[in-house]
């Protein structure tokens, strides 16, 4: 039995719809009429709704909904991607997007390429372009989309270029339903208005005020390779500006063994330097990745019980970083225990602020009868129910996912010391690290800013030494970083700066605390931005090949 309760109203968008659902592993869809669910749609302004009742046991597939849609090959069109580091640009439709299947298979393999994004569980086509809980189009013909279901179910959206339609996807894949349970499929805003959408997603999601920081983290400069020595150096030279101080990855042994601190380069541990921290008026930040653990940890090696399986029954290696590492399985309550056990080690510390690193680990493999969402937020929100009021920077997780339950999160990959990264990952990774891709993914995703959570856009970089970006570059990702983002850092020590530098230090601060009336337009290859600071206007562009700002 299928219900469609459609409001009628002008100008409807909806068209076809289709839900795959499987009952004792057998294959339906709603194409057919059958007695297994009813199915309740409504469509009232820009809002449009889609139930289900399930009236048997069952399990669904994926639900899929077409609208038609008028598509200007001179226009520009905004995917959202999968995670913080995915790329995330406004592009014409001659843009194809990096497909790591196009790349060789044991490279891809060998480093577990696949899993940082979706490309795991989403059929890449070079025939079209698709992004996640929100779109939009800008040009002859617009449109606003994004999604108010994204705690059920993620929407991924698709431009179907050669039959010029919308394909609205939600992934309520393997979410399993008893008879007489309710599941919303669909909840999304369609406008086909770029600026009514945008007021309405700010509406439905209200500035949250988000104090802002500014501070340093020790990654890119030394990476791994901190001791007890470099942190307190770096430390001391912070002035009364910065609020934050955080000690990223390398104190511990291994990825994973989060209860063992290197006693070589920490022999007096953590906790003196975070007493050090709270004396000079900081907030005392870490870094830690708590769904995952390296290959050479410790709990890799002697409990791999608490760790997940592929189909195959492979443990599911969930990137190539450190000695590849695999992902937590956060249905084993041994394994949740010891995520709480870990994060609970360092609140005894006494740190403030936990950066929370590749946390898609904890669902490339949803939990057994939830969508990928539902995953993605439990998941989410356990860290949340353990570190309490504490601040929570997210890295590597979905964007909705991590609204109302991460005060800020990472919009682009890590900062690379290169302008783009090597050639090979240019062409097939979305996920690769690059300073081209993560200024960009600042500027595109700057209207979730403060909305969805603060924006941390990575570090700005200025020093001389142990980088190979221009000094074009580097002003410019200092200048972006400070227009768009509520986290501005930096791994430099800062001690050494000449006064040029302290100069462009300086103002950069006054454009993070003051700059207003922020906009940006695609010009070509370059990004027009316009901002107002001090009672004056100011009009720059950015050259997306060359990294840096030609009029400013």
């Amino acid at each position: 039995m299928i219900i469609l309760n459609l409001a009628k109203k002008k100008n409807n968008n909806s068209n076809k719809m289709k839900l795959i659902y499987y009952i004792n592993s057998k294959k339906f869809n709603t194409n057919k009429t059958n007695n297994d669910l009813e199915l309740i749609a409504h469509q009232e302004n820009n809002r449009f709704t889609l139930k289900i009742k399930a009236l048997k046991d069952l399990t669904l597939g994926i639900a899929k909904k077409d609208i038609k849609f008028n598509i200007n090959y001179k226009d520009v069109y905004f995917f959202n991607g999968y995670q913080s580091w995915t790329d995330s640009f406004e592009n014409k439709l001659k843009k194809r997007e990096r497909n790591i299947h196009k790349s060789p298979h044991i490279i891809s393999h060998m480093f577990a390429m696949d899993k940082y994004g979706d490309a795991s569980f989403y059929k890449y086509s070079i025939k079209k372009s698709h992004g996640y809980d929100v779109f939009y189009s800008k040009g002859k013909y617009e449109s606003f989309i994004y999604n108010l279901n994204s705690n059920n179910a993620y929407l991924i959206i698709e431009l179907i270029k050669d039959k010029k339609d919308i394909r609205l996807i939600s992934d309520t894949n393997g979410l399993k339903l008893k008879k007489g349970e309710e599941f919303v499929i669909f909840d999304y805003m369609f406008f086909t208005s770029f600026k009514e959408g945008l007021a309405s997603f700010n509406e439905a999601f209200p500035k949250r005020n988000l104090d802002k920081v500014f501070g340093y983290t020790s990654w890119y400069n030394y990476y791994q390779n901190i001791n007890e020595e470099i942190i307190l150096r770096d430390l001391e030279a912070l002035d009364d500006r910065f609020n934050l101080f955080q000690i990223d990855d390398g104190y511990e042994t291994k990825v994973g063994d989060w209860l063992t601190i290197d006693p070589v380069k920490f022999p007096n541990g953590l906790k003196p330097i975070v007493n050090k921290i709270h004396e000079k008026g900081l907030k005392a930040g870490v870094w830690l990745a708590p769904f995952a653990a390296e290959e050479e940890s410790e709990l890799f090696k002697n409990h791999k019980e608490l760790f997940v399986k592929d189909k195959k029954g492979h443990y599911l290696k969930a990137g190539g970083n450190w000695s590849g590492f695999y992902a937590l399985n956060m249905e084993n309550n041994e394994a949740r225990k010891y995520v709480e056990k870990s994060l609970k080690y360092y609140l005894d510390m006494g740190f403030d602020f936990f950066k929370l690193d590749f946390l898609y680990a904890s669902h490339i493999i949803p939990k057994k009868g939830l969508t990928r969402a539902q995953s993605a937020k439990e998941n989410y929100k356990f860290l949340r129910e353990i570190l309490g009021d504490k601040i929570i920077l997210g890295c590597g997780a979905n964007t909705f996912s991590s609204n109302e339950t991460f005060d800020y999160l990472r919009v682009g990959p890590d900062v690379s010391l290169i302008f783009d990264d090597v050639w090979f990952m240019r062409l097939f990774h979305r996920e690769r690290i690059s300073t081209k891709v993560t200024i960009q993914n600042t500027i595109y995703r700057s209207f979730m800013n403060d909305h969805l959570f603060g924006n941390d856009p990575d570090v700005f970089l200025l020093r001389d030494d142990n980088i190979n970006l221009s000094e074009g570059q580097k002003h410019a990702l200092i200048t972006i970083n400070a227009l768009f983002g509520n986290v501005l850092m930096t791994s430099d020590d800062i001690a050494v700066y000449d006064d040029s530098k302290k100069e462009k230090l300086s103002n950069a601060f006054d454009i993070f605390y003051h700059a207003t009336n922020k906009e940006y337009s695609k010009k070509g290859n370059c990004i027009e931005i316009k901002y107002e600071l001090n009672n004056k206007k100011y009009n720059l562009l950015y050259d997306t090949k060359r990294g840096e700002i030609i009029n400013g």
